[in-house]
């Protein structure tokens, strides 16, 4: 199998803790079991995010494999079957899905957050670089069907999904279908910090 941790090792400008150098998106899961203890902890590690208000709005689905030769189980089935076709692909590997979820007003006065789904995407965030500190991948899919998720689970017109992950231990890339094995072995790169971090619309901050 290549050697996609040295690929995909992110090479910045500045110094930046490795945890967030060596985070990446696989697709190629492996389907070695994540154990309940390392489960607790990532999704610990995600209520530790910063939340406006401490609203902590966010909600997380769990959906986890069964022994080998079992069926899945039925929250695992659900979520995958929200998957659109190009995830379902690759991500029927991965012996974790989860959907993260947010509830759209605070629960002090019912009043919109809109800062919910930021805050999520915080959680996530933690959660990701934790499983990079165990071992582990994420990789988030934003194409799924919200509606059949929301129907599958019961999910109150309050709360709205925003992202399906799957999480794992990498696998062998030579795995996956060929319109995902590109991607797969390809440095990792970002756009210039000129280009998004300014000090005026349009003008790059001087540091």
């Amino acid at each position: 199998m290549p050697d996609l941790e040295h690929v995909k090792h992110a090479v910045t400008d500045a110094p930046v803790d490795d945890t967030i150098l060596r985070r990446w998106s696989p697709r190629a899961f492996s389907d070695k079991p994540v154990s309940p203890q390392d489960l607790k902890t990532l999704f610990t590690a995600a209520t530790w995010a910063a939340s406006s208000q401490n609203e902590q709005p966010w909600r997380f689905l769990l959906g986890i494999k069964s022994a080998e030769g079992a069926e899945p189980s039925e929250a695992y089935t659900k979520l995958f079957r929200s998957l659109l076709p190009g995830n379902q692909t690759w991500a029927k590997a991965a012996p974790v899905l989860y959907a993260g979820i947010v509830k759209k007003t605070f629960s002090k006065n019912g009043k919109p957050n809109g800062t919910a789904q930021h805050d999520l995407g915080a959680a996530c965030a933690t959660l990701s670089l934790q499983a990079v500190h165990l071992g582990l991948h994420t990789h988030g899919m934003g194409g799924f069907d919200a509606d059949l998720l929301r129907a599958s689970f019961g999910i109150p017109s309050d709360f709205q999904p925003i992202a399906v992950w799957a999480i794992g231990y990498l696998g062998d890339p030579a795995n996956l279908p060929d319109n995902c094995k590109l991607p797969e072995q390809q440095p990792r790169d970002r756009k210039p910090l000129a280009e998004v971090l300014l000090n005026g619309w349009d003008k790059p901050a001087r540091l």
